[in-house]
């Protein structure tokens, strides 16, 4: 809960995805969830043949 009150006092702009501080309030408890466990939700997993390496480096 820190990480959210400096985020929430810092009132700066929306997100990538235009959400503004207000909207997130809105369903505070499920969107810390969401970004709280990712992995849970399958948002950590890579897309399909990705690897998450690179053989080239």
């Amino acid at each position: 809960m820190e990480a959210w009150e400096r985020v929430r006092s810092n009132k700066g702009a929306p997100g990538v995805d235009g959400a503004a501080i207000e909207d997130f309030e809105r369903d505070l408890q499920a969107n810390l969830y969401k970004i709280c466990k990712p992995d849970v939700l399958g948002q950590l997993l890579p897309a399909s043949g990705a690897s998450g390496s690179d053989p080239q480096a």
